[in-house]
C-alpha cells in the first residue's frame, strides 16, 4: 500500500472515529507504524537487502536497528568511535 493511500485512510479515519471498528483501527495503525518504521530508509543493491534481511529476521531485529549495529561496529572497528568498554559485572562470551 502506498504512503498516500495509508495517510487517506487514517485522516478519513479520523473524521468518523466513531463508526470505525476496532479491528480496521488496528490494521491502519499497523499500516501506519510499519511505514513509520521504514521511512528513511538507505536503498542498496538487490543482494545487499536481500542479506540484510536475513540477518535481520535471523537476529530479531528491523532493517534499520541491522543497519545501525552494522555501521557502528565498523566505526568502532576502524576506531572512528570508541570501543564499548566492558564492565566487571557484565556478561561476556570467551575466555580471557
Amino acid at each position: 500500500m502506498a504512503t498516500s493511500d495509508t495517510v487517506s485512510l487514517l485522516e478519513d479515519a479520523a473524521d468518523r472515529i466513531a463508526d470505525m471498528s476496532r479491528a480496521d483501527l488496528q490494521i491502519m495503525l499497523r499500516r501506519a507504524a510499519l511505514l513509520l518504521r521504514n521511512s528513511g530508509s538507505i536503498a542498496f543493491e538487490d543482494d545487499m537487502e536481500e542479506a540484510l534481511r536475513d540477518l535481520s529476521g535471523e537476529i530479531g531485529k528491523t532493517r534499520n536497528d541491522m543497519i545501525r549495529f552494522i555501521v557502528r561496529e565498523w566505526m568502532e572497528k576502524n576506531t572512528y568511535l570508541p570501543v564499548h568498554n566492558v564492565d566487571e559485572d557484565s556478561d561476556v562470551d570467551g575466555t580471557a
